[in-house]
């Protein structure tokens, strides 16, 4: 099931550059981000309210809340910094470019989590490194 929704998760971010680049034509990169957030958090409180998760909200422990509040504060500045990029950039660069956060968290994971590289790991980091150079050049 997981794959499907990491499928998902492909194709709704492909969709998400497109139209921002589409919206963001005239506007101000911070205020599409903003409008972005508001409707991002619209629907996950509306998520959370379909499936009566809000009843988990006493339950979570205090190095839960400040990590997800220094993961939503990461998640701010890379929105921020990713509408900017599409306002002034051509999205077929800056796309891949974003993408290289895949490699970043590979190697975040190893250094932050423990987390072991496998020699096929290795070799799909340098082929993502490699083939973001070749678009981007």
């Amino acid at each position: 099931m997981w794959l499907l929704f990491a499928i998902g998760s492909s194709v709704f971010a492909a969709l998400t550059s497109i139209l921002a680049k589409i919206g963001i034509e005239g506007v101000d990169s911070n205020l599409a981000t903003a409008i972005r957030t508001f409707v991002v958090l619209l629907m996950a409180w509306g998520m959370v309210f379909l499936t009566h998760a809000q009843t988990g909200l006493g339950n979570i422990e205090n190095k839960s809340w400040l990590f997800l509040i220094l993961s939503g504060l990461a998640t701010g500045a890379s929105w921020l910094c990713y509408y900017k990029a599409l306002q002034i950039g051509q999205v077929s660069k800056v796309v891949p470019i974003d993408k290289m956060s895949t490699v970043l968290t590979i190697l975040l994971a190893f250094v932050f989590l423990h987390e072991s590289f496998s020699a096929k790991s290795l070799l799909g980091m340098a082929l993502l490194t490699a083939g973001t150079l070749v678009m981007v050049m």
